[in-house]
């Protein structure tokens, strides 16, 4: 269980702060699931010199935090978070062209699915896949997250990395070691902090790159569930699919209190409102038991769990009995 901020230290983050820290803050406010206990306290970060100069000030009084993007791709548990969370809402961005070289320089905090778009709407091409993908570019350099064959890592000319003790560096995709939904940045939480990243684009034309838009963005309406999700909440295993094998174990549609396993996509666990992480954890329990007896597969997952778990993890599955319909 993460263990509560010393009072020494709660002074001395309102100090810093003052009226830009809240306190006791829902965090269901804050992710795209809707789900989440409260954090004990926020800061907002609005460019990307802020969420520097914030990381910097947390490091210096050696107080725990984690960035918070879109919150997607996490679960937050029911009882909270003893850290601080900073919100990143950097979003700037600047299309460069330079000796017939695209490229876009974007904040942490902008909207991958937005960032996408307005590259789209200039006949810039590259970013097609990602017009519907929640999230932010942040999040999408630290998640390496992908749709239609294609990823970030295979974009990203450069990210721009702030370290304690190394201070602010320009990584390569190499040097992040990109796999998989994976990076050395998701290996190592809280060792660093993505500022902006550069990503190469390819020149194009509004009627071809929105066309190809337009057919990644059906695809995922035609297939993926509305409302209230974490995304994708299993990493697909070799050669096969994390929503084909849970459809397989006859699990979609399945429920527990106000969570149900998508019948539209069974790695889609859904908010139908009201729902709890303990909710979402019990059909992730399921899942898993149920493809490992099944399929001999053991599902990894995509969606980081983020808070006080333990408590949850030892009584929520005797607690949930009788949950799935």
């Amino acid at each position: 269980m993460d263990a509560p901020i010393a009072v020494a230290k709660i002074e001395a983050l309102r100090r810093r702060f003052g009226q830009g820290l809240r306190e006791n803050e829902p965090m269901a406010r804050y992710t795209s699931a809707r789900i989440g206990g409260p954090v004990d306290f926020l800061i907002m970060a609005d460019s990307a010199d802020q969420l520097k100069a914030t990381a910097q000030n947390l490091w210096k009084e050696e107080i725990p935090f984690r960035v918070l993007g879109c919150g997607t791709n996490i679960l937050v548990a029911d009882q909270g978070v003893r850290c601080v969370i900073v919100l990143n809402r950097a979003c700037a961005v600047q299309f460069q062209e330079t000796a017939g070289r695209l490229r876009l320089e974007v904040e942490s905090g902008a909207s991958l699915g937005k960032v996408a778009r307005r590259a789209v709407k200039r006949g810039w091409s590259g970013l097609e896949w990602a017009a519907s993908i929640p999230g932010t570019v942040g999040g999408a350099v630290v998640g390496n997250a992908g749709a239609h064959g294609c990823d970030i890592a295979g974009k990203l000319e450069m990210a721009e990395i702030l370290q304690q003790e190394e201070g602010v560096e320009k990584w390569s995709a190499d040097r992040l070691d990109y796999a998989y939904r994976d990076s050395w940045l998701k290996r190592h939480p809280g060792r660093a902090v993505v500022l902006s990243a550069v990503l190469r684009m390819e020149p194009s034309t509004p009627e071809e790159t929105g066309a190809k838009m337009e057919s990644f963005v059906s695809h995922r309406k035609r297939t993926q569930p509305h409302g209230a999700s974490m995304g994708s909440m299993f990493k697909n295993p070799p050669g096969d699919y994390a929503g084909r094998l849970i459809e397989a174990a006859g699990l979609k549609g399945t429920k527990s209190g106000a969570a149900q396993i998508s019948p539209k996509h069974g790695n889609f666990f859904i908010n139908l409102g009201g729902a709890t992480a303990s909710d979402i954890w019990v059909l992730i329990q399921m899942a898993r038991e149920e493809v490992r007896v099944k399929f001999g597969v053991e599902l990894e997952m995509e969606v980081e769990l983020l808070g006080d778990w333990e408590e949850m993890q030892s009584d929520v599955i005797q607690s949930h009995q009788g949950g799935r319909a």
